[in-house]
């Protein structure tokens, strides 16, 4: 695709001009409590197109659609009142709502499903970018596709600088991984996030997680139930080893010269020459918010093998070994 000038834009003046940018049918990266996005106007299928051709992104992996509030909601998607009693628990916040899809909905955002996903996020920035755009915004993360997703605008940068129209800069993200994907007629979660599993069932009862075990071997991914699964995605330029605890000095020592480590508070890094402080090993919460941005400091000081441990537990755990594990898959 050819080049443009990404813009840098903050601050109140940077905000109005992100939000006339998405009027116009352009591609604006901004900050979510997950993660940054790449938005632009849902009802335009021309700008949902120019998401997918920044990112690389395959058409049939659709997109997220980001609301401001519920007559909002109304103009994308259908809802029930199951999904009443999920917004109001849950939004704004990182969950997002697969649910039967409006005609003003085009046909690039859901990939062509009958289904399309929904959230309102719970970043004041964000939040006040998609009123004063006074449109939906549909926004998958700010990367090239499969890439690790980014927690920074130097990281929208380091991956989208020259193929977006610009990055909207509200400083770090909060919870550091993608939102919680939950079909709701289908009490089913795609994509397991800070929002769980547990969170959701006293809510309006039991949902299980997908298994990906479910996903048959060269399954097309025109098939699959939802964006992300069974895909390799989230993963750093090195090659990414996951390990138990009782594993990690023996992957550091096979790693070589090259070898970078995601390294938890108070563990010994066995000589590793590239170590990023991934915090308590015991708090899923800043394990999750650092891990994006350890795997790409450790890409930028140079290591071409990352050896992680893989944390257990329940709640944002889970969330945690699913992006491990599909950022470590093969190509």
């Amino acid at each position: 695709m050819s080049r443009v000038k990404t813009e840098r834009l903050a601050g109140k003046e940077g905000l109005l001009r992100a939000a006339e940018l998405l009027r116009a049918g352009g591609t604006v990266a901004f900050p979510t409590e997950t993660v940054y996005g790449l938005g632009a106007n849902a009802l335009d299928s021309a700008a949902v197109g120019r998401i997918f051709a920044a990112k690389e992104r395959p058409g049939w992996d659709p997109v997220i659609v980001h609301v401001c509030d519920e007559a909002m909601v109304r103009r994308v998607a259908e809802v029930s009142e199951k999904a009443e009693v999920l917004i109001k628990a849950f939004w704004p916040g990182p969950l997002t709502l697969l649910l039967p899809r409006t005609a003003a909905v085009p046909d690039a955002v859901t990939s062509g499903r009958p289904l399309v996903g929904v959230r309102m996020p719970r970043h004041p920035l964000a939040l006040e970018l998609i009123r004063q755009a006074c449109v939906p915004v549909a926004a998958p993360s700010a990367n090239r596709f499969g890439r690790t997703s980014p927690t920074r605008a130097a990281h929208v940068l380091a991956d989208l600088d020259g193929r977006i129209n610009a990055v909207l800069d509200g400083g770090p993200t909060e919870v550091g991984v993608e939102s919680t994907v939950l079909d709701v007629d289908a009490g089913m979660i795609y994509r397991p996030g800070a929002v769980t599993a547990e969170m959701i069932s006293k809510v309006v009862g039991e949902v299980e997680v997908f298994s990906e075990g479910a996903v048959s071997e060269g399954q097309r991914p025109q098939g699959l139930p939802s964006p992300g699964v069974g895909l390799r995605h989230y993963a750093p330029r090195a090659r990414l080893v996951l390990v138990a605890a009782s594993g990690l000095g023996a992957a550091v020592r096979a790693g070589g010269e090259s070898v970078g480590v995601m390294l938890p508070d108070g563990w010994d890094a066995a000589g590793a020459p590239h170590v990023f402080a991934w915090g308590p090993w015991g708090d899923g919460e800043v394990l999750a918010r650092r891990l994006f941005a350890g795997l790409r400091a450790l890409d930028e000081a140079g290591a071409r093998v990352i050896v992680c441990p893989v944390p257990e537990g329940d709640g944002v755990g889970v969330a945690l070994r699913d992006r491990l594990t599909k950022a470590a898959r093969a190509k």
